[in-house]
């Protein structure tokens, strides 16, 4: 094969991730760094893509061991199967070295979350006298209300978020979009920082179309929102254990403690596959046995 092909393999496989596919671009760039890396391990063995055997990967899967997780590695096998196929399907390779490749067992860490207390003292964190403050608890509300990802939250436009439907729409990974119930608490802090707080964030701007907005009226980032979560974590004595995906893992963990249906948290996730939603399942179950074990007469 040569550098012309390999180089038109590639680039058509990354536009096949975008065009056919659509996947977001973190996820895209997630792909291709992956591959690269793979292809020069290739050039370092002076073996050509097409020509790559079983063994070939055993060993760029063994080297990454050396540095990475399990999870990591995984990712990486994940994108070398979805490229082989494409490069077999398109005729670049006649056979695909990935088939009798083996994944790493991983043992899946149950979320962590938050007590329903935790929460409480969380969102009591911000100062509502101040449009910082308002804004900030709006933030954390919106996020406990609809399990969103933190990017999800932040790049939220004003259009997306409907009041008096009590919804708000957003655009999830591979672009799909959904609808998500904001309910009733979040809805009112919303409607209280546009009124109130908003304005004087857009002092130095004709509009934007961001909701959550800086001082200087710029989208919130997801850095700024990370490090403002982390110290609203401490002043409620969370510290250590919090991060703007555990309010997406307590939102999950509440609602399917409190009865609510697999499939449903499912959706209001954006998970495409259920399996991702059931380890909320485990999380449930370990949490009655430890009720079990604290309060039954014989546990």
């Amino acid at each position: 094969m040569t550098e012309e092909m390999r180089r038109r393999a590639f680039e058509s496989y990354v536009d096949y991730l975008v065009v056919e596919r659509g996947l977001s671009p973190n996820t895209v760039e997630a792909y291709r760094r992956d591959l690269l890396e793979f292809l020069a391990f290739l050039e370092d063995r002076e073996v050509e893509l097409n020509q790559a055997e079983r063994h070939d990967l055993f060993d760029f899967v063994r080297r990454l061991h050396q540095r990475l997780s399990v999870s990591s590695i995984m990712r990486k096998i994940v994108s070398l199967r979805s490229f082989y196929r494409f490069l077999l399907l398109d005729g670049y390779v006649g056979k695909d070295p990935t088939e009798t490749l083996e994944s790493p067992k991983l043992w899946r860490r149950l979320p962590v979350y938050l007590e329903p207390e935790e929460v409480e003292r969380l969102l009591e964190g911000p100062d509502l006298s101040t449009p910082l403050g308002l804004r900030d608890r709006t933030m954390l509300e919106v996020l406990y209300a609809t399990g969103l990802r933190v990017t999800e939250l932040v790049q939220m436009r004003v259009r997306e978020v409907s009041l008096e439907a009590g919804f708000l729409r957003t655009m999830g990974k591979g672009s799909k979009e959904r609808l998500v119930p904001l309910g009733d608490e979040a809805a009112e802090f919303v409607d209280a920082y546009q009124k109130e707080s908003r304005p004087y964030f857009l002092r130095k701007r004709f509009s934007s179309p961001f909701l959550f907005l800086t001082r200087r009226g710029g989208p919130m980032t997801r850095q700024n929102f990370w490090k403002l979560t982390l110290n609203y974590g401490r002043k409620a004595g969370i510290d250590g254990k919090l991060s703007p995906h555990v309010l997406r893992h307590s939102f999950a963990t509440h609602l399917l403690e409190n009865g609510a249906d697999l499939r449903a948290v499912q959706v209001m996730l954006g998970h495409a596959d259920i399996s991702t939603t059931q380890i909320y399942t485990h999380v449930s179950r370990e949490r009655l046995k430890k009720v079990y074990s604290k309060f039954h007469p014989r546990a």
